[in-house]
């Protein structure tokens, strides 16, 4: 469930939006000039927040557009596969299981402290810490 919303305009490159139901980090937008009788258009280019799926989506300047929560919190691991692994919340001692991003695979080990996010109730590990 989103906090708030936002007018497509508004949209900057390194902010969170969600398009088709897809939480996204945008990496490009292309705005264009008002028209006679119309309003500008906002072309955005965004990637997936989860799982790096590239999106694209054109729309009129003045629609809203959904902003997602993303909750930052450290965790250490305790067990882990390759894509997979076993959590404690430093915070809260709660345990579970995570996906881990493709650029932290490699980067990440059992007994390692990381930063991992919470966008929508989806959880992935994103970085060592």
């Amino acid at each position: 469930m989103p906090l708030k919303t936002i007018n497509a305009i508004e949209i900057k490159v390194g902010s969170y939006i969600i398009i088709d139901g897809l939480s996204c980090v945008v990496k490009n937008i292309d705005v264009s000039k008002t028209g006679k009788h119309g309003a500008s258009k906002v072309r955005v280019e965004a990637v997936g927040i989860i799982n790096g799926q590239k999106k694209i989506a054109v729309m009129p300047g003045h629609d809203k557009v959904e902003v997602p929560f993303v909750e930052k919190r450290k965790a250490q691991i305790l067990a882990m596969n390759n894509e997979k692994a076993n959590v404690m919340d430093i915070e809260s001692f709660e345990t579970f299981d995570i996906d881990i991003d493709e650029e932290a695979r490699g980067i990440v080990k059992e007994g390692d402290n990381v930063e991992y996010w919470n966008v929508e109730g989806e959880k992935i590990i994103k970085r060592k810490v």
